[in-house]
Parts: structure tokens; sequence; C-alpha cells
């Protein structure tokens, strides 16, 4: 099956062979190159052929997928320059994800999953707190614990500080503060 993906200033279409989308690829230019303008066609030509797509879009540049389009003025002047038909608008099936759960779907993680790194970016901690962070992630994993969220932390953290004896003999100081 082919995914057609854009057409030459003759009318050509350029295709793409859907058994090979399954390579790496790699869009990169120069801001307004038409990078966003690929990955939403990409998308939209994968959920033609039933394959769910996950895109992450910080700046909602992707957002338009969930809503019919319609052709600007300047963009019917360019494809009359062009010799070529206006498309076939259609909306595609979106999800919006949200880190927050507010303004969509919420996004559901682990702590075990997010790891001591991100976490402590979350958290905005120091260098001092995020060392602590790792060695209690370290004592999480030894220990087959998985810390679903911040108060699995908390009673890690209570339980390593009534135990540091037992802990730094095994990982170091640990400071109680």
């Amino acid at each position: 099956m082919e995914l057609n993906i854009a057409q030459t200033t003759k009318g050509q279409s350029v295709a793409l062979q859907s058994q090979f989308t399954n390579r790496h690829g790699l869009i990169a230019g120069a801001t307004g190159t038409g990078k966003t303008v690929t990955l939403q066609v990409l998308a939209e030509q994968f959920s033609k052929i039933g394959v769910p797509v996950f895109m992450a879009d910080v700046k909602g540049d992707l957002s338009g997928l969930a809503q019919t389009g319609q052709a600007s003025t300047k963009m019917k002047e360019r494809l009359s320059t062009l010799n070529i038909q206006e498309p076939v608008w259609s909306a595609f099936p979106v999800m919006f994800w949200d880190v927050f759960g507010k303004a969509g779907h919420p996004v559901r993680t682990t702590v075990s999953e997010m790891g001591p790194l991100l976490l402590s970016r979350i958290m905005g901690l120091n260098d001092t707190q995020y060392s602590v962070l790792q060695v209690l992630f370290k004592i999480a994993d030894d220990g087959q614990l998985l810390l679903l969220d911040t108060k699995d932390i908390d009673a890690l953290i209570k339980t390593v500080s009534e135990n540091l004896d037992k802990f730094k003999a095994e990982y170091g100081h640990i400071s109680p503060a």
C-alpha cells in the first residue's frame, strides 16, 4: 500500500511504500521549511490506513489534525499557480494528552518510570537533593520496590531515615536531613 505524501509541480504523486514505514527517519530543517506540514501529512496518511500515530507536539502546531481543514485565499492561489486540485479536507481521530489532566487525557506514569533525573527536574531539586534522590531510587531498585507516586517516595524516605545505619553500610553516608 502506498502513502501519498506529496505532489510535484508537474502533478506527479510522491509516495511512501507502507512496508518501509517501520524504518528510522529524520525530518530536519530551518524554520519555515515544512517540517510540521510533513509530519502532519505523514500522520494523516498513516491514520487513513489504520495505523495509530503518537506525536509529541509541545507547541500545538499539529492540533489542527482534529478539525476539517479549509483552503485560504493564498493557498487557493498557490494551488492554481501549480495547477493542483484542492485536496479533500477531513478531520482525523485525535486524543490530546495532558500532563496535568486538565486540557486532555491525563498522562499516567509511575515515579519509577520517570527516574531520578526527570523527577528532580520536575521538582526543581538542587544537586544535593538530586544525589539523595538517586540513592533512594537505587535502594528502591535493589529492593524491587515500585515507586508509584510521591507518597511512595515519602514512605521510602521515612524507611531510610529510620534505618540509616543499615543503608549507610551498603550505600554510603546518607544525610538524615
